[in-house]
């Protein structure tokens, strides 16, 4: 077991809520069809002229604040985002830390793996913690209707912006990570790319490029092998697990999700009704909509499932302490 605790949570949804039937008047879609198949009934677009570091510093102020932690507390930022944030360099963590008025008192980097990229850094945070530095913040920020366009139906229908964070410190008896499954598998055809401008020589949107249902086939695949790996070496059924949380990137692919782990829906949260398919700020919104609004009790078990591009997967089962 790693021995962490998760401290507090926050989650930002910047501008007003845009409705599926706004985003099809756009396209020229069918909004009611859309919003069969996606399951989406908004989204929400960050105003222009959001930097990424001020809404993740603004998410991660609110993680501190629940943890009842000042921002001089951390000893680590970890920034997350699969569109890349602000600049290449330097580090938007270094970004997010000025703007939490931190000067020379933690460090800060940047962690990618697309839509995975949460569930990673936690990882990489408890370890962190593990061994002594801690508390960590970590914080996702997606400001995906950068990297969308009304000419390319099928990301602009279903991307929208967030940010979520989690800060984790140390365990409390019982308490921690009781297993961990990550990979990735770079072999399998690309299926979302998001091409770096100096390699592409221009500005490029997000690009899906893999059929939707040979995405899901391969997101499934990949979701329930990391849940059963990590479930296993703890020696426990997915019926044991009080909740699950998972990746979000459409309302049809959560159920499918949820059918193929044999979870029933009131044992998970529901996100991307209302905030749409936000990449990596997914699970932490889940997360924070999981710690605010259900009964999570001393000894619960979350297992937390995710997938990205690359084919980037992996579960982390968390157990909360007394």
């Amino acid at each position: 077991m790693i021995p962490v605790r998760i401290l507090g949570t926050a989650s930002v949804l910047p501008g007003p809520p845009v409705t599926t039937a706004q985003v099809c008047a756009r396209v020229g879609r069918d909004a009611a069809a859309v919003e069969r198949k996606t399951g989406i009934r908004t989204r929400h677009f960050a105003p222009e002229g959001t930097r990424a570091a001020d809404l993740g510093a603004r998410a991660l102020r609110g993680a501190l604040e629940a943890a009842g932690l000042p921002a001089t507390a951390l000893r680590r930022i970890l920034f997350v985002s699969s569109m890349g944030g602000d600049v290449i360099t330097p580090a938007n963590g270094s970004r997010v830390a000025a703007a939490l008025g931190l000067s020379g008192t933690c460090d800060a980097m940047d962690v990618g793996n697309a839509c995975m990229g949460f569930l990673s850094a936690f990882d990489l945070a408890a370890r962190s913690v593990a061994t002594g530095l801690g508390p960590v913040g970590v914080v996702s920020v997606e400001l995906l209707s950068r990297t969308t366009r009304p000419e390319d139906p099928r990301p602009y229908l279903v991307l929208g912006d967030a940010a979520a964070a989690v800060v984790l410190g140390d365990a409390r008896p019982g308490e921690g990570v009781l297993g961990v499954a990550l990979g990735n598998d770079g072999t399998l055809p690309p299926d979302v790319v998001l091409e770096n401008p100096h390699q592409a020589g221009g500005l490029e949107p997000m690009r899906f490029l893999t059929p939707a249902r040979d995405m899901t086939r391969v997101a499934l695949g990949a979701l329930t092998r990391a849940a059963s790996e990590v479930l296993q070496g703890a020696g426990l059924a997915v019926a044991d697990v009080e909740w699950v949380l998972t990746h979000q990137p459409n309302g049809s692919m959560f159920a499918a999700i949820l059918q193929a782990l044999g979870v029933p829906v009131e044992k998970s949260v529901t996100v991307v009704d209302t905030v749409g398919s936000v990449g990596s700020a997914s699970l932490g919104t889940g997360l924070d909509r999981l710690w605010r609004t259900r009964p999570v009790k001393p000894g619960d078990r979350v297992l937390m499932v995710g997938v990205g591009a690359g084919v980037a997967h992996g579960a982390v089962l968390y157990r909360v302490g007394g």
